[in-house]
């Protein structure tokens, strides 16, 4: 499954053209913190749960250089990054390989970002653009055949300097003077920020990230939306919105993001304009497990327990929904939206977002906490069948037929917090 980018360059592809909904779960030391039985465990989950790509780092965030791995193997000899250590690699080929006979991408990062760039943390950045393009072109080499592979470059870390731009640029051309061009390149930047800042104009970047971060009722519909508009065309997604069970802003206090919350930032990104999205578990993404772990960022639960976390679940159900009509030809338009609740208002947490087919076949509004909305029916191809969408468990509840003349009033079945809705508008 080489993906590539769709001819509008607003999504993505596989290799016969249909279309590929990036629906990315965070797994950062899936290769670091557990053996390959577990990982295939997480890994079963995720694909039953209709994901299609797992983000996961090569050399990891917490200690990646130095800390073995479950098998008691690092990822260099003498911590030399010209000395890779068969070993751990091989335990990273079996864990890509996996996930490919699983029906998934893995989204791997070659590193995470404070090897580059020590914005938190002590010690000596791990890589110069010397030695970035040698460990690139030995990633490229290593997984030139991969079938189902994109390289995420970056890792939660900002350029701030020519050098960490100039080490960025070295691994990707690295990467691609090793698999030939075969696997799509993209960068995963820090928090409030994107790809497209640094990198937009450069060829190997195939899409831009952008991370959200983790803050209650962040706009990242305004944020896609700048890079959906820049030129030239690119697709973009949230890589990072706030985990399932993370505290708010890191601050336990004030409370942790739920699914309802994770439902949000996906149905506001994709309608916004995104090619997919990814959903992040806090427990998850560091494989905590009380008693063998030290906890990050006041983690509550065990892996294990988190996969059955119900925002994971529910994350499929946007990708069903799209994928169920003509995709390549989706738009954001706002303009869909005649009137709200709030009179065109920002009010994060209720925030509407509209979606369209160019040609007028379909209209989806996302209505985050249930606030009736107004529509302008006349951005419709004819007649069209209503629908309210439950984003809970992917059902439809058929409200009717209304003709494309006029605008027309729609009041969700619920409102307040945690009754989000989904109308869909399919013409007849």
């Amino acid at each position: 499954m080489t993906l590539r980018v769709s001819e509008n360059r607003r999504f993505l592809q596989q290799p016969d053209g249909t279309p590929f909904f990036y629906l990315g779960d965070t797994a950062w030391e899936l290769f670091h913190r557990l053996s390959f039985e577990e990982a295939d465990r997480y890994l079963t989950d995720r694909t039953e749960k209709g994901f299609t790509v797992i983000q996961c780092v090569a050399l990891a965030e917490l200690d990646g250089i130095r800390t073995p791995n479950e098998n008691g193997d690092t990822p260099f000899l003498g911590e030399d990054p010209t000395r890779p250590n068969e070993a751990y690699w091989k335990h990273v080929d079996r864990v890509i390989a996996r996930t490919a006979e699983l029906g998934m991408v893995a989204g791997v990062l070659p590193t995470w970002g404070d090897k580059w760039n020590k914005a938190w943390g002590a010690g000596p950045p791990f890589f110069t653009p010397e030695n970035a393009r040698a460990y690139g072109q030995f990633l490229g080499n290593r997984y030139r055949d991969a079938p189902s592979l994109i390289w995420i470059l970056g890792g939660d870390r900002s350029i701030e300097n020519d050098t960490h731009r100039a080490i960025i640029r070295a691994m990707a051309a690295g990467i691609a003077a090793g698999d030939g061009g075969a696997h799509l390149q993209t960068f995963h930047p820090q928090g409030q920020q994107t790809s497209s800042t640094h990198f937009h104009n450069d060829d190997w970047l195939a899409f831009n990230m952008y991370q959200t971060g983790h803050t209650f009722d962040r706009d990242n519909f305004n944020s896609v939306a700048a890079d959906y508009a820049l030129a030239p065309t690119k697709p973009c997604l949230d890589s990072e919105p706030g985990y399932e069970d993370h505290p708010n802003a890191w601050k336990p206090e004030t409370g942790y993001f739920d699914g309802y919350e994770c439902r949000k930032w996906l149905w506001w990104g994709v309608l916004a304009g995104a090619c997919g999205h990814t959903y992040g578990c806090h427990p998850i993404w560091q494989f905590y497990e009380k008693g063998k772990r030290e906890p990050v960022g006041f983690v509550r639960n065990n892996w294990q327990d988190a996969l059955h976390f119900p925002g994971s679940g529910q994350m499929r159900h946007a990708k069903d929904l799209l994928l169920a009509r003509p995709y390549f030809s989706r738009i954001p338009d706002q303009s869909l939206i005649v009137s709200d609740a709030y009179d065109g208002k920002l009010v994060r947490t209720h925030h509407i977002q509209a979606s369209r087919d160019e040609n007028g076949a379909y209209a989806i509004v996302y209505s985050a906490s249930g606030q009736p909305f107004t529509v302008d029916m006349t951005k419709l191809s004819g007649t069209a069948k209503a629908a309210w969408f439950d984003p809970r468990n992917g059902k439809t509840d058929s409200i009717g037929e209304f003709h494309n003349t006029d605008v027309q009033e729609f009041t969700p079945p619920s409102n307040g917090r945690g009754s989000d809705w989904v109308l869909t508008l399919d013409t007849v």
